[in-house]
């Protein structure tokens, strides 16, 4: 465990002054560490927001990379998710030697509870939230964070320390905990008051892959780069961790082989030895060679079979980072969901808005296409990650009336919708942004039907992240 004394004094780079940036300068700075916040931005807005930073004694470096001279002067380099490991900054950090870690990683070493970590292409952040409330109600102090929520260090000068931390880690917050990220001159070059941070590799005392799909092919090489960095999950574990994976995934099975900790699978068609499963009309958990329904399908309030899923993986977790049956029982039967997964909005003039603006990947949208009896106004866009949309674009026109796309992804939509066998019947309008597409589905959406935001791209080319587009169309929603 670091401790905040072995802190103090250390000089620190944090890349990115977004919600990890921020809490992580707010949290090292308490420290007594010597901190230097850069983003590439500059600007009014930027600057009046990191206000407070800067009178905690956090120095600003905004509009550009930090200096040569600044990384030469430096013990240790935290960099945001959205930097890739072949950027040049980063790269000049490992010629340099420089320590390379993250707000998440730093994370795992000060607070010393047990942490849950969840990853996969879809379904972590609603396996993160279940897992939460799952020990929430068997009275445990869990913190939840990660890439869903808030970043955990903001939590970090808390008294008491959690019972258990519950993280949603994406591939890219992965690749920072393996060793190999950080280049072969680190240990050899990098100062002696840098040594406090690892650089060992790392994994949770319970990890959790619910399945591995193409995603983030804009940013990962190909899939088994993108699967590597999820694989780190498991990789360092010992044999007194846990390890949770889908039985019904054809990416990860073989990891099965490859457990170093206790295993627990969970599957909608099989009966694992140990894990959960569905069992006829009823979700069921074996543990500890002893079987207990956690509810029936019809109980659960999350719409899809990939949610029966979630509860499934939910469950193994929960149950080995100490929570109750009794507790992982409720929380399956009375969890409502996450903001912008697949929430409902408003109900107006006998149509239903939903907004899942948290699907970013096609695979996320076919999930909840399936999810819908109700004809459909489907709101489809935003930024392509190079994935593959025909299955898309084919249960598309299986499910949509009416197929509304917008932002940089209008042209993909419209060749996959000509080339689907299914979409021939689909009428495909195209609008500049989300507030055209809102408009639009307004005036076209018909009496017990269902509008949808369901993007299948990210959200980069318009706003922030996902939450901001969700929100906006909160708004646009409220305001009709």
């Amino acid at each position: 465990m670091l401790t905040a004394e072995e802190l103090k004094g250390l000089r620190a780079v944090i890349i990115g002054a977004a919600r990890e940036g921020s809490a992580l300068a707010h949290y090292l700075a308490a420290c007594g560490t010597h901190v230097t916040l850069c983003d590439r931005k500059d600007d009014a807005a930027l600057a009046q927001r990191l206000s407070g930073l800067a009178a905690e004694g956090v120095r600003l470096a905004l509009g550009a990379d930090p200096s040569d001279e600044l990384l030469a002067q430096t013990d240790v380099l935290f960099i945001s998710p959205a930097v890739p490991r072949n950027a040049p900054l980063v790269e000049k950090a490992r010629a340099l030697g420089l320590p390379i870690s993250s707000e998440p990683r730093l994370f795992t070493q000060v607070c010393p509870a047990p942490v849950v970590g969840i990853t996969g292409s879809s379904g972590k952040t609603t396996c993160t939230a279940l897992v939460g409330e799952m020990c929430r109600l068997s009275g445990m102090n869990a913190w939840v964070g990660g890439n869903i929520g808030i970043p955990l260090t903001e939590r970090l000068l808390e008294r008491p320390w959690p019972d258990a931390a519950v993280m949603e880690l994406s591939s890219f917050q992965l690749e920072v905990f393996t060793p190999t990220y950080q280049g072969a001159a680190a240990e050899r070059k990098r100062s002696a008051a840098s040594r406090v941070i690892s650089l060992a590799g790392w994994s949770p005392h319970v990890a959790v892959v619910t399945n591995i799909t193409p995603n983030h092919l804009d940013r990962h090489a190909d899939m088994a780069e993108y699967a590597a960095a999820k694989y780190s999950i498991m990789a360092f574990q010992s044999e007194d961790d846990w390890l949770v994976l889908n039985a019904d995934d054809a990416a990860t099975t073989p990891w099965a082989d490859q457990a170093r900790g206790k295993l627990l699978r969970f599957s909608l068609t099989d009966e694992p030895a140990q894990g959960a499963y569905l069992r006829g009309s009823e979700l069921v958990v074996r543990w500890n060679g002893v079987e207990q329904v956690i509810c029936r399908p019809d109980e659960v309030r999350l719409r899809g079979s990939h949610n029966l899923a979630n509860i499934l993986a939910a469950s193994c977790a929960a149950l080995a980072a100490g929570a109750g049956t009794e507790a992982v029982s409720q929380a399956a039967r009375t969890f409502s969901g996450v903001p912008h997964r697949m929430e409902v909005v408003r109900r107006r003039s006998g149509v239903l808005w939903v907004n899942d603006s948290i699907a970013t990947s096609p695979e996320r949208v076919c999930a909840a296409l399936r999810s819908f009896n109700e004809p459909l106004v489907l709101l489809a866009g935003g930024r392509d990650k190079h994935l593959p949309w025909e299955e898309w674009a084919q249960l598309a026109g299986q499910h949509a009336r009416v197929v509304i796309a917008f932002g940089e992804a209008v042209p993909i939509i419209e060749r996959a919708l000509l080339t689907a066998s299914q979409a021939a019947a689909v009428e495909l309008q195209k609008v500049a942004n989300l507030e055209q597409a809102v408009a639009l589905a307004a005036e076209v959406a018909q009496p017990g039907e269902v509008v949808l935001l369901s993007p299948g791209g990210t959200s980069f080319d318009a706003y922030a992240d996902f939450e901001e587009r969700g929100q906006h169309f909160r708004d646009l929603v409220a305001a009709l």
